[in-house]
């Protein structure tokens, strides 16, 4: 049997990550084991391995859709299930079946790692029910709606993958970016792109949502400044829609209450239909086509599992319009 390693924190603030063996593990029904070949890095404060890219190694009983060697991405659980065996930081990490889509040969290892968590996010907030409750997205054939939504950070990873499943929903999208990421945005969809460093973001944003049917927002930066702009649209436009935030936000106003988006709730019920759909129907099709691009790019900072902390310590100091990898 191969031979399993992991990237560990063995007490609290421990730097590095420390690299030990790990029991290579075995996948329990509906779950794959993957041979890892890439991970993404997300948030420095909250280092949580999500992200793996590789081969599938193993199947447990009840998978149908993969066999050995199949190229994948996947997003890991290990959040939901606290168990160390889901977390991607490691050679071969096992997940739910029910969060792994093929790839095409088309896309890299490292192009395709940047999708995985930013998807499964983006998809909750998008399509629960109790969230913005849009429409599934359709990898052609898509039928236009008369609906606008509003991304705030749509050169994010969230933003990026949220402007495409809700451009592939119907919706026309309006979003957020720097003047630098203008034409990045509007390459995945975007219909309006607005700066949010200018002075008049909010007046130019209320100006342009005015009389359109305006459906909610995704907040993917959910930071102060995004909340406060939100919350004056809402206030200009007297109005009150859903709001999607990746974050939690302690200070709801009366109009804007935003709610906090569990990735890994799209595979539970009563919102397991979202999974089944984005990850087993949506996204083989929609890679496979090209209607579906991994983006932001990938910026790799370096290769094996010694070198993840310095990819958090990369991310940390901030990127725009990247997702940092480590190759393995």
């Amino acid at each position: 049997m191969t031979e399993n390693e992991a990237a560990w924190i063995t007490e609290p603030a421990e730097y590095p990550f420390k690299i030990h063996n790990a029991a290579k593990p075995k996948p329990g029904p509906g779950e794959v084991v993957i041979k890892n070949v890439a991970v993404a890095i997300v948030m420095p404060s909250l280092p949580s391995s999500n992200d793996a890219a590789g081969f599938i190694e193993d199947v447990g009983s009840g998978v149908n859709r993969f066999k050995k060697g199949q190229r994948v991405i996947a997003h890991c659980y290990g959040l939901l299930t606290q168990d160390p065996a889901h977390g991607a930081f490691q050679l071969y990490p096992v997940t739910a079946e029910s969060l792994v889509t093929e790839i095409p040969e088309s896309l890299t290892f490292e192009q395709a790692i940047v999708l995985p968590l930013a998807v499964s996010t983006a998809s909750a907030g998008l399509y629960r029910k109790d969230y913005l409750n849009l429409p599934f997205p359709e990898a052609d054939d898509v039928k236009s709606t008369d609906k606008v939504l509003l991304i705030w950070g749509g050169a994010s990873s969230v933003g990026a993958s949220a402007i495409q499943l809700a451009v592939a929903s119907g919706l026309t999208v309006f979003t957020t970016a720097s003047e630098a990421n203008r034409e990045f945005v509007k390459s995945l969809g975007a219909h309006a792109v607005f700066d949010y460093r200018s002075s008049t973001v909010v007046e130019d944003i209320s100006h342009a949502l005015r009389g359109l049917n305006f459906a909610g927002v995704y907040d993917a930066i959910a930071e102060e400044p995004s909340f406060a702009a939100i919350s004056e649209i809402f206030d200009m436009l007297d109005s009150k829609v859903p709001v999607a935030s990746v974050l939690p936000c302690d200070r709801p106003t009366e109009r804007c209450i935003p709610q906090y988006v569990i990735a890994y709730s799209i595979i539970q019920e009563p919102h397991n239909d979202i999974g089944d759909w984005i990850w087993g129907k949506y996204l083989p099709r929609a890679l496979a086509n090209g209607a579906f691009q991994a983006k932001p790019d990938p910026y790799v900072v370096g290769d094996g599992l010694k070198t993840i902390q310095h990819g958090l310590d990369v991310q940390k100091k901030g990127v725009s319009a990247k997702k940092v990898i480590v190759t393995l």
